[in-house]
């Protein structure tokens, strides 16, 4: 069985160990570490900073199938909602075709729902080589057990290596059920994928102990490899409308529809502010406003400027903004061309969400704030005063043009 064993014989209690543990699961009792499996993750952090080889973690090694050369192909799921597809599945399928080159490979998506098929040419433009596409009125409104049992007999009928979908709602709880259904390995939220050159698996990396670290992990006994991936955080594929590619229909399971589940109806979310995820500006507020009411002078810029409201965690849980403004590791990851962060410290949650905009401009009375660390533009100052400066010297400027 899978574990972690510290070797009483080896141990001489140097407790070199302790620090190292990011979880705090090891103390020293009798002279001997002691580690609280409950809270042990299996880093491996406290084997390397022994010198005495006294602990060792042991893996179990996976029974079943281990020959993998039967698996081929570099999959997208092409989420869609009323037909249009989402933007991060063009971003997935650019990502694809590089990972697809190293591994002298293909480019397929998957496409389910309901009169969605004509948008499979919209796929190969984008870089798909073959789109499995599952049209049918059972797949009209997205119940992820339904989707779940179409690509689960795709995936064991084609064999992909690697599946990639987006770290959406959708993606998220869709995702995870294929990889317990085949039972694969699946890593969230990952902003970044590459092949090792070396074992040529799947290397993914994610924000891991709040966003303190970047995990490299690979799933080296299970196929297909599966991630999740953020949205911005990569390029979208761009369209080349000369690419060819062939249109797979899928088999449509006999049962399809879980008579467990009824869809009653989509509410969508009403708001007047722009979608933070696709906006080009983006102005966005944290502790530094003090108060609820002064996230007025964020919305006063922001339509100024025609940007999207965004937002720290603090606000949110405050009860300031709602959730879908929250920018950073536990909320939206976004790639404006303009973030403007006022009264943001930048801890390293908030950073890991908007640290790839093309240009960032920072608000804060602290000239030390981390937030600065990222800035290409600075101004240290209050954020109440500042903030009413800046959105008449905008609105004079435009007011010229």
């Amino acid at each position: 069985m899978s574990g972690i064993r510290v070797y009483p014989e080896k141990c001489v209690g140097c407790g070199a160990c302790v620090p190292v543990c990011p979880v705090s699961a090891i103390t020293l009792k009798e002279k001997k570490a002691i580690i609280d499996l409950d809270k042990c993750t299996l880093c491996g952090a406290c084997v390397s900073a022994c010198s005495f080889d006294a602990i060792e973690i042991v893996r179990e090694e996976p029974a079943g199938r281990r020959d993998f050369s039967g698996y081929r192909g570099v999959w997208v799921f092409a989420e869609q909602r009323d037909g249009e597809i989402s933007p991060v599945a063009y971003e997935l399928l650019g990502k694809a075709q590089e990972l697809a080159r190293v591994r002298n490979s293909y480019v397929g998506a998957l496409l389910l729902g309901s009169g969605v098929r004509d948008r499979a040419l919209q796929l190969i433009e984008r870089g798909a080589d073959k789109v499995y596409v599952a049209d049918h009125p059972d797949l009209a409104h997205y119940i992820s057990e339904n989707y779940t049992k179409v690509i689960v007999e795709l995936v064991e009928k084609h064999k992909p290596e690697i599946i990639l979908a987006g770290a959406t709602t959708t993606g998220r709880s869709l995702v995870s059920r294929i990889a317990v259904n085949l039972y694969a390995g699946l890593t969230a939220d990952c902003t970044g994928l590459d092949i090792d050159p070396d074992t040529n698996l799947l290397v993914q990396t994610r924000p891991a102990f709040g966003g303190n670290i970047m995990a490299q992990i690979i799933c080296p006994h299970f196929r297909p490899q599966m991630a999740t991936v953020r949205h911005k955080v990569m390029p979208e594929s761009p369209v080349d409308s000369s690419r060819q590619g062939e249109i797979i229909d899928a088999e449509i399971p006999a049962q399809l529809r879980d008579p467990r589940i009824k869809f009653l109806d989509f509410f969508r979310e009403m708001t007047s502010t722009v979608n933070i995820a696709e906006a080009d500006v983006i102005v966005s507020g944290g502790r530094g406003l003090q108060d609820a009411k002064n996230f007025s002078l964020i919305e006063e810029l922001a339509e100024t400027l025609g940007a999207a409201v965004g937002s720290s965690r603090a606000c949110v849980d405050a009860g300031w903004i709602p959730y879908s403004h929250q920018v950073g590791q536990t909320g939206r990851t976004v790639c404006p061309k303009v973030y403007i962060a006022c009264g943001i410290s930048g801890q390293i949650q908030h950073l890991v969400g908007m640290q790839s905009s093309d240009v960032i401009v920072a608000v804060n009375k602290d000239p030390d704030a981390p937030i600065f660390q990222v800035a290409d533009y600075g101004i240290v100052g209050d954020v109440l005063k500042v903030v009413p400066l800046l959105t008449a010297q905008f609105k004079d400027a435009l007011a010229r043009k």
